[in-house]
């Protein structure tokens, strides 16, 4: 057995790599500016890539580097039909792989993903993380107690804090999905929001800096074991999974493990959607007469703090980011335009998100869709300036994750019209790859929203969005509805599409030759 033990100045292009990037960009992504928006079958069958081929695909093939089409804007999607529409939204899904390097060395003395008896059989295995208190000011479980009651599934010495529930504790990724697989085959979702931490314990096992036209065979063992094996059958067979990082995938602890694979899997996948870690997608509805704006941000600044702080909850941890791997070799990943080292993380991460912010408002206040959606990985509550200014351009509805429950901020909710005012705002961390917050069955004292692992189901109409949360037996525990906040919108100040829209092109369209302030760099 062995735990996972590496859960796992910024440095800038030079002048002219920054000068000739644009310029790469016009010329793979030209073609793109003249043609209409896309149905869902096209648009992922511009996605998908034959194996080890690196055809032209979306956005005329993957980028150069893993940062290069940060802030662009996807080929609309369009869905005709009247049927009523339903959407996804599911994070912290992505179990440990315990059959990765079966027979094999792992590259560089890395851990393998085994953390309890039985974590080496095929499929996902959850992650045992310690319980708190709601206040978190008393532990009540640590991560050693916790395997404990994974080693003996739930008999002594497993510390009763721990509040282990066999069964629901030791496969909620599988029966997650599985009621996934029941709401998709009756409501036929036409896309699943994801917002993170798609991969435990530190995302894909591999260094980043991976050519992105191609995948590591980290990558993809890893994506063919926790996501294509478990996210299958009728109604999600083909259904774009529109996708973030999260804190985990970048590392965890660390901030050099394949965060950039992610992004690369876009091309050779004919559902997964990750062509940078901040972009947008415009989706349309004409026959129903609605349209949303989606922006993805990535939010994961939250957990890039000062080296020598907090080394268990720190991408930019000195002590995992020194020193890695039988040849102790220092963390970096200038070669895929991400921090140079764990001096210069910090202020990469810090600055990477300014870049999201400042995107993001831009874009928001350019809208003129009936819907503006946010979705990133930092739950409910963190920078809540930031969301309050998006809600004041038009955001009507921010979805999230990272902490591990479901959490509806609607009226009713404790901290509804708090921090974030009236935002309605949703915590779906609860998708089954780490354990949940609190005990999973019945509420303890120590429940921050109505359910601990689960997803949430999005019914979108022109004038309203029915939100349910459904927990893992399938119940739906909690419901709100949503009206648009802009039902009506200033046309002399807003284009009728973000910006770059070009006469009888129909929603937004790619915009290679004016990209947001230090894309290039960031």
């Amino acid at each position: 057995r062995a735990a996972p033990a590496r859960d796992g100045g910024w440095g800038f292009p030079s002048a002219q790599t920054m000068a000739l990037r644009p310029i790469a960009l016009l010329l793979s992504l030209h073609s793109l500016l003249l043609r209409p928006a896309r149905t869902q079958d096209e648009f992922l069958a511009s996605a998908g890539q034959a194996s080890g081929g690196t055809g032209s695909g979306l956005l005329g093939g993957p980028p150069a580097r893993a940062l290069d089409y940060c802030g662009l804007a996807l080929p609309p999607l369009v869905y005709p039909g009247t049927d009523k529409v339903h959407v996804v939204a599911i994070g912290d899904w992505g179990g440990l792989d315990g059959t990765l390097w079966t027979n094999q060395w792992p590259p560089n003395g890395r851990a393998r993903l085994i953390t309890y008896v039985g974590g080496a059989t095929p499929g996902p295995k959850v992650f045992p993380r310690s319980r708190w208190n709601m206040a978190h000011s008393e532990q009540l479980c640590s991560h050693k107690q916790f395997v404990e009651c994974f080693d003996t599934r739930g008999q002594p010495p497993c510390e009763e804090g721990c509040g282990y529930v066999d069964d629901v504790d030791w496969r909620p990724q599988l029966l997650v999905a599985e009621q996934l697989k029941a709401y998709a085959q009756e409501h036929r979702p036409k896309f699943i929001l994801n917002v993170g931490d798609n991969f435990y314990w530190g995302g894909i096992e591999r260094d980043c800096g991976w050519p992105m036209d191609s995948l590591s065979p980290e990558a993809e063992h890893q994506f063919t074991n926790i996501f294509e094996n478990v996210y299958q059958g009728p109604g999600l067979d083909g259904v774009p999974w529109l996708s973030v990082l999260g804190n985990h995938d970048w590392g965890g602890r660390v901030f050099n493990n394949g965060w950039d694979q992610q992004i690369a899997y876009t091309w050779k996948s004919s559902r997964w959607i990750m062509p940078a870690p901040y972009y947008s997608q415009h989706v349309e509805f004409p026959d129903q007469g609605f349209s949303m704006d989606i922006l993805f941000i990535d939010s994961n600044a939250m957990d890039a703090k000062d080296p020598p702080e907090d080394s268990e909850h720190n991408m930019c941890s000195l002590k995992y980011n020194q020193n890695q791997g039988n040849d102790q070799r220092n963390a970096g990943c200038k070669d895929a335009d991400g921090p140079e080292d764990v001096w210069s993380c910090k202020q990469w991460f810090w600055d990477f998100w300014a870049n999201n912010t400042e995107w993001a408002k831009e874009r928001m206040s350019e809208s003129n869709a009936d819907w503006q959606i946010v979705v990133t990985h930092f739950p409910c509550g963190h920078e809540p300036g930031f969301y309050r200014e998006l809600y004041d351009l038009g955001l009507d509805l921010l979805v999230t994750g990272h902490r591990h429950d479901q959490e509806l901020w609607a009226p009713g909710h404790a901290r509804w019209g708090q921090e974030l005012g009236d935002l309605y705002c949703l915590v779906t961390g609860g998708g089954g790859g780490i354990t949940s917050e609190a005990t999973p069955v019945e509420n303890d004292g120590n429940w921050y929203g109505e359910a601990q692992y689960g997803f949430y189901g999005l019914g979108i109409s022109k004038g309203e969005i029915e939100i349910s949360s459904f927990d893992y037996t399938g119940a739906k525990v909690k419901t709100a509805t949503l009206t648009p906040k802009l039902a009506i919108v200033d046309s002399a100040r807003r284009p009728p599409c973000f910006r770059g829209c070009m006469p009888g092109v129909i929603g937004n369209q790619l915009r290679p030759a004016e990209q947001p302030p230090n894309t290039a760099a960031a």
